[in-house]
């Protein structure tokens, strides 16, 4: 122990945080404790240092869907509240739009709402603030944004508004910014001249922060105003769009892929709500508020207020993918409306019939014009108007997201033959059903039978599922045809049988993050196979959450990363480049010689290895969801010599705590450790090593 003792004080020395320690000194003990473990009970691993099948650079990536308010409320940075007056909306099923009004406005004096001449032809409505008659009345509106406006101490905030004067003279407006006390923290004013629609702008700091702010406009003066799109945003927001700190959680995560904007919500409940890229693009101002999915699914968490502002859209989403260094896949409506919310019985009312796809094969085609296309055509155009010349080189599309049976095939049909034909190098995904079984039916293996037969480049399998199935299906890929579609794990997570804790981010917890990174040795293993994987959901506010678990939480001022994000964390920055053969000599019963197989969960570890040729460097995955500590013997075959374990590192993910999870309270009760592997030792081709109980570690040779 003396040695142990040793040790911790050189870490201390290096003056790591408190919260850091604590894991480490846990790996380390169990490192140190191990070494007296007999030869017997030494797992012998066996890995094949010739580099096998090359692992894509989309292996691991992310999935993002608004829900949980993860774009308007979340990603993207505005802070107001229908902002352009079009909510409440509804959307009939035969596509009629019934909009206008002042939901999440609060009015006082003399407002009124109207459509008469407007600045934005696909969003009318807007109001007009007409002085109250009294010296003694004040005539405004008030937006307390999502959950409150979140501002922070010395940070500045874009005001901006179209306004126009309803007299022949100037009319006069003050934006002020309140705290939660109601106490006016800073206020300017703007000035409006003349009768024609202009933008405004104001800049207000805030000198304090506060997570549950908002914003009020006031008329000065006698002269009557007309307002629209009364926006405010963040000073620090991303390209003055997204949220600076959520976009900096998804660069640092260096995903490959990028999967956009759903989900279901690609679905609708009704075709006519369904999310629509062309409204998304274009002039901000001028793209038409939708329907959210999710607004009314959940009755328990219910959000009536929640719309689609389609201030991120398609052109925001390929811009971040391009910053984040994320291949983009971009998912389009297959004429089918969501299919858990129809019957299919139903087919012909809901769904577009196999003879009238023309108008949604239309947007397929013109959506990879726009990504790709020259500026000398529609939609090449377009993308240059609105600031990048340059094609986003994108090289992958997804069509329908979770159909399933007959409906789905032979519509989708349709779109491989079109896309084929105009755009052949470009990959189509297709997709399995909603579950990854057949669960006594024929649902996914009839899915993955009909995207075979038609030639579909990858299928996209989801499973929400617990720690018991997550196990059971570390060798799930194992058998699976090298021949045909490659996989794509489009949406995953891990959901605990327990009973979570009484907060938001209570599904988040390390046992679920831990089970989550020993099916992806899976993946990893089977990297010829699959070739991308997106954990899913994304993001969820805490006071808006209608789904979980979720990979990133946030309130209006903070992100939390959860175990889980940690968990892609370190597969996506250890990719390697090519899969190497690990497996262990197992004895089955009742024969007479063991026989090598993959570490898939024996004794609770499960294990993969890769090879990073740009680095010269191996790295092991190694998951002990046991209760107990694991010294494994690691051969390296086809070295002659023995590994370098002097400059080795190992990255550790560990709690003692099955159910501990990260909280916008607590950001750091799990979180990676990185040090020189301690405790490791080699002779000849053999290294010796330990891995904790309930450990998720990553050794770098």
């Amino acid at each position: 122990m003396k040695l142990f003792y040793y040790l911790c004080t050189i870490y201390d020395n290096t003056k790591l945080l408190i919260m850091m320690k604590k894991h480490l000194y846990a790996t380390l003990a169990a490192c140190l404790l191990g070494v007296s473990a007999t030869a017997q009970d030494v797992r012998q691993l066996t890995m094949n240092t010739k580099p096998g099948a090359p692992i894509q650079s989309t292996m691991y990536g992310i999935f993002f869907e608004d829900i949980n308010f993860g774009a308007d409320g979340g990603l993207y940075a505005e802070l107001v509240s229908n902002r352009s007056f079009e909510a409440p909306l509804h959307i009939t099923p035969a596509g009629q739009r019934i909009s206008g009004g002042l939901m999440d406005w609060k009015t006082f004096g003399n407002v009124q709402l109207n459509s008469e001449n407007p600045a934005f032809s696909r969003n009318p409505h807007y109001v007009t603030l007409i002085d109250d008659g009294h010296r003694e009345k004040q005539t405004g509106i008030e937006n307390h944004g999502y959950f409150g406006m979140g501002v922070k101490k010395g940070l500045k905030y874009d005001f901006s508004v179209y306004g126009r004067a309803r007299g022949a003279e100037n009319a006069r407006i003050r934006v002020e910014l309140v705290d939660a006390n109601n106490e006016v923290m800073v206020k300017k004013t703007v000035n409006i001249s003349g009768k024609e629609w202009k933008r405004y702008t104001a800049e207000l700091t805030s000198p304090r922060t506060d997570a549950k702010a908002f914003m009020r406009v006031y008329l000065e003066g006698k002269n009557s105003a007309d307002l629209d799109h009364v926006s405010l945003f963040p000073g620090d927001a991303w390209q003055g769009i997204l949220r600076a700190d959520m976009v900096q959680d998804l660069k640092d995560l260096h995903p490959g892929v990028f999967r956009f904007p759903g989900g279901c919500i690609v679905e609708g409940t009704d075709l006519a709500s369904r999310y629509q890229w062309k409204e998304s693009v274009g002039q901000v101002e001028n793209r038409p508020l939708n329907e959210n999915r999710w607004n009314y699914t959940f009755p328990h968490r219910l959000f009536p207020s929640y719309f689609q502002s389609y201030g991120l859209g398609f052109y925001e989403f390929f811009l971040l993918s391009e910053y984040i260094g994320a291949q983009a896949l971009p998912v389009l409506n297959v004429g089918l409306a969501c299919q858990y919310q129809n019957d299919d019985k139903d087919a012909a009312r809901v769904h577009v019939s196999v003879d009238d796809l023309q108008q949604y094969i239309d947007d397929a085609l013109d959506l990879i014009e726009f990504a790709n296309g020259s500026t000398d055509t529609k939609w090449g155009k377009l993308r240059a108007d609105m600031g990048h010349p340059a094609p986003f080189n994108l090289k992958q599309i997804g069509v329908g997201n979770e159909q399933w049976g007959p409906l789905y095939p032979e519509r989708l049909k349709k779109f491989i033959a079109a896309i084929r034909a105009k755009y052949p190098q470009m990959k189509i995904v297709g997709s399995s059903g909603p579950d990854p079984d057949d669960k006594g039916g024929k649902q996914f293996s009839y899915g993955w039978e009909q995207m075979t037969k038609l030639g579909a480049d990858l299928v996209d399998e989801h499973y929400y599922r617990n720690q018991e199935w997550f196990m059971k299906n570390v060798a799930r890929y194992d058998g699976y045809s090298r021949k045909g579609p490659k996989v794509f794990a489009g949406e995953y997570a891990c959901h605990i049988k327990e009973k979570p804790a009484p907060t938001p981010e209570g599904m988040n917890v390390f046992d679920a993050a831990l089970h989550e990174a020993a099916a992806m040795t899976g993946f990893e293993r089977n990297a010829d196979v699959v070739h991308m994987a997106t954990y899913a959901p994304l993001f969820a506010h805490v006071e808006g959450w209608q789904w979980r678990p979720d990979l990133i939480w946030v309130d209006n001022l903070t992100t939390v990363r959860t175990p889980n994000y940690y968990v892609q964390q370190l597969y996506a920055m250890n990719p390697g480049t090519n899969v190497l053969t690990l497996t262990e000599d197992v004895m089955a019963p009742g024969a007479k010689k063991a026989k090598a197989q993959p570490v898939t969960g024996q004794d609770g570890l499960c294990a993969s290895a890769v090879y990073d040729k740009n680095a010269g460097k191996y790295i092991v995955k190694l998951v002990n969801v046991g209760d107990k500590a694991q010294q494994i013997a690691l051969t390296f075959k086809g070295l002659k010599v023995a590994p370098d374990v002097e400059n080795a590192t190992v990255t550790t993910l560990h709690s003692d705590n099955p159910m501990a999870c990260n909280t916008i309270q607590k950001k750091s009760v799990v979180v990676p450790t990185e040090m020189k592997a301690m405790g490791v030792t080699a002779e000849k081709n053999v290294v010796t090593l330990t891995v904790p109980a309930k450990t998720f570690a990553v050794y770098k040779f």
